[in-house]
């Protein structure tokens, strides 16, 4: 695992400039890679490579990069684990390839040099960011791992190319040109994250997952993929499993794991994250399995018993006889990432479980290097509750004639949310619902709505119309929202489950995993998401993935071969932290500062009435807005940490210092 970043300057530059620039952009990510520095350059071809290793197979100098292929024709810079890589070099070595060491880069480069760059690619199983440079045709290539668990930018400015880990790199170059992209603002209010392949900025862009680029001397650049999810879904509702469940169970923990096993090869200390629920707990099982001593397993403890699910990765990890470590994280603990966020996440981002993430990277990084997740299962298996409940309330309204359901919705909108609220004080509490007034509007918003699809969009939206609070703005969308998918995915929770592969697993909880982890340099592998694992189950009937709609069906079948029922089953949690109280409390000065209304005018960037009366409802306890609040915030703390050096830097100040 590492940190890359390149140069190509296609107009010609000193080799001076070159080097100094190169090695300023590979300075940014040392955090990424502490273990080794190294910086390779073609002064004929102006372009230059750079790299932050953290060592994890081949510890040796034989692994250093940026690394050259032995016949000279091709560069390497690498970010990622390749677990397959001992397949692949015993084929090469069967062509005739003689290596130097025992790395993963070396065999790619060399598999460059025998198969062409994208037929390398193409035979990779593992999670990487690449950037491969061909000498003799001078092109430059950069691609990424299917699924999306590794970031890579990249951004063409004139005849600068630049490209980088994270954004931070291609900042470091005095050729970076930053306008942001008000549209993908927008965008962000909406999602908490910034949809691929947009950026904060308006000409950077993210490699897409399974996205393959090549670029020559002139000309644009040509941008395409080497695998297409959507064209495996197609492929496996062709040829759909036929197998009775046993022989579907059999089958997938088998896959599962020869996944889980081949991401415990390491030559640094290993373990895994372990939260108790079906997820981790799976992954856990296996490495147990496949493992000769106890595994390494972590979770944190937090004072708020309402977030705090380490008793049940206690159980879990006590029948399976791992060698379980539970942090004990007060609140402060907690707290003290928020001024971090800005820095670690170098544009906009809001999923507020990165403050646990992050702390719990933080504290298993002080035992092990490579810590294993349960992270995809949710997206492979339609874990999440929100599937469900779509489904659940459009059901009924299919019997309504849209008319009607328009004037139901219009009759339900009559009334503020306030006053639903009040009304139902008087309700027993048992059979109280919690901000009655808020959930009854979403539920008009859904009956608004024309198809299953864009109820779900509404679903998974933190704001409905984004564009009222970014002036100038018209929002950008991910393309798999405008696919007409109903040919090829009957069912609506798997179109669910594809769009949230497409956008939300990538853009959101890989991105989260990525920025929390290496911001310690702890490598987080995620078995759930081998590609071969995601091309089987996508050849699954609907049925069978969820059967009646029993979330993770046939994940838990596999589960239940190692771990009991009762040690899993309960309501999910997710890895959540009390915002609303927070924000309402030791965090409302900092929310203040961030928000105040001479600040907002100055940045020019939102209505500053509306963002200024959404504080103030949220103050007076409207809990229904406090997701998007933290948005606000999270932008707010960007654009004072990155928009201008000279700006004072609050968002990196000691937070005691912004407490009541």
């Amino acid at each position: 695992m590492c940190g890359i970043s390149g140069i190509w300057e296609r107009n010609g530059c000193s080799l001076q400039d070159l080097k100094r620039w190169a090695s300023a952009m590979t300075q940014t990510l040392s955090h990424r890679g502490p273990d080794d520095s190294g910086v390779w350059l073609s002064e004929q071809a102006s372009i230059a490579f750079g790299q932050r290793r953290l060592a994890i197979i081949d510890l040796s100098p034989t692994g250093h990069q940026p690394m050259v292929s032995a016949n000279g024709q091709y560069a390497i810079t690498f970010n990622g684990e390749i677990y397959n890589y001992r397949e692949l070099r015993a084929e090469l070595e069967r062509c005739g390839v003689r290596f130097r060491g025992h790395s993963d880069t070396e065999v790619i480069v060399e598999g460059f040099a025998q198969w062409g760059v994208k037929s390398t690619i193409t035979r990779l199983n593992g999670m990487f960011a690449i950037a491969a440079w061909d000498a003799g045709e001078h092109q430059l290539f950069l691609a990424r791992d299917r699924m999306g668990e590794k970031p890579l930018y990249w951004a063409i400015f004139d005849g600068l190319v630049l490209f980088g880990s994270e954004l931070k790199a291609l900042h470091a170059h005095p050729g970076w040109k930053r306008s942001l992209n008000r549209g993908a603002i927008a965008a962000f209010l909406r999602h908490s994250y910034l949809p691929g392949p947009f950026t904060i900025y308006e000409g950077v862009y993210k490699l897409p997952p399974a996205g393959f680029i090549k670029i020559s001397s002139g000309g644009a650049p040509e941008v395409g993929s080497y695998w297409d999810l959507a064209g495996v879904i197609t492929q496996g509702q062709r040829n759909t499993l036929r197998a009775d469940e046993e022989g579907l169970v059999d089958e997938l923990e088998a896959l599962l794991h020869d996944a889980v096993s081949r991401r415990m090869i390491a030559d640094v200390p290993l373990g895994a994250f372990l939260s108790g629920g079906y997820d981790s707990s799976t992954i856990v099982a296996l490495m147990q399995k496949a493992s000769l001593r106890p595994v390494r397993t972590f979770t944190i403890s937090f004072e708020n018993p309402a977030f705090d699910e380490a008793k049940h990765a206690e159980a879990v990890a006590r029948h399976l006889g791992t060698d379980h470590t539970t942090f004990p994280v007060s609140g402060a603990d907690a707290l003290d990432v928020v001024p971090k966020l800005a820095e670690m996440y170098d544009e906009p981002f809001a999923d507020p479980s990165q403050i646990p993430t992050h702390v719990l990277s933080a504290l298993t990084r002080r035992r092990v290097t490579v810590a294993l997740s349960g992270d995809g299962g949710d997206e492979l298996f339609s874990g999440y509750d929100g599937y469900q409940w779509t489904e659940s309330v459009w059901r009924p309204t299919t019997k309504m004639p849209p008319a009607l359901r328009r004037l139901v919705a219009s009759g339900i909108r009559a009334v503020p949310p306030s006053t639903y609220n009040s009304i139902a004080r008087y309700v027993p509490y048992f059979r109280r619902v919690s901000r009655v007034g808020q959930k009854a509007h979403r539920l008009a918003q859904i009956f608004s709505e024309s198809s299953i699809d864009s109820v779900y969009y509404q679903v998974v939206s933190r704001h409905q119309n984004p564009d009222n609070l970014v002036k100038g703005s018209q929002e950008v969308r991910t393309a798999c929202w405008g696919q007409n998918l109903e040919g090829i995915l009957p069912d609506p929770v798997d179109r669910m489950r594809y769009r949230d592969m497409c956008t939300y697993l990538p853009d959101d909880i890989l991105t989260k995993v990525d920025r929390a982890s290496m911001a310690v340099a702890l490598e987080v592998r995620v078995p759930l998401l081998d590609h071969r694992l995601v091309e089987w189950v996508w050849k699954l009937p609907s049925l069978q993935n969820a059967r009646a709609r029993r979330p993770k069906h046939l994940l838990r079948r596999v589960l239940a071969r190692h771990v009991p029922d009762h040690l899993v089953e309960r309501p999910k949690m997710g890895f959540a932290v009390p915002l609303a109280d927070w924000l309402r409390g030791p965090l409302r000065n900092w929310a203040e500062d961030l928000m105040n209304e001479a600040c907002l005018r100055a940045d020019d960037v939102f209505d500053v009435e509306g963002i200024r009366a959404l504080w103030a409802n949220f103050l007076s306890g409207d809990d229904e807005r406090h997701f998007l609040i933290w948005n606000i915030l999270m932008f707010q703390a960007w654009h004072r940490r990155w928009s201008d050096a000279s700006v004072a830097d609050t968002a990196t100040r000691p937070l005691a210092t912004l407490l009541n």
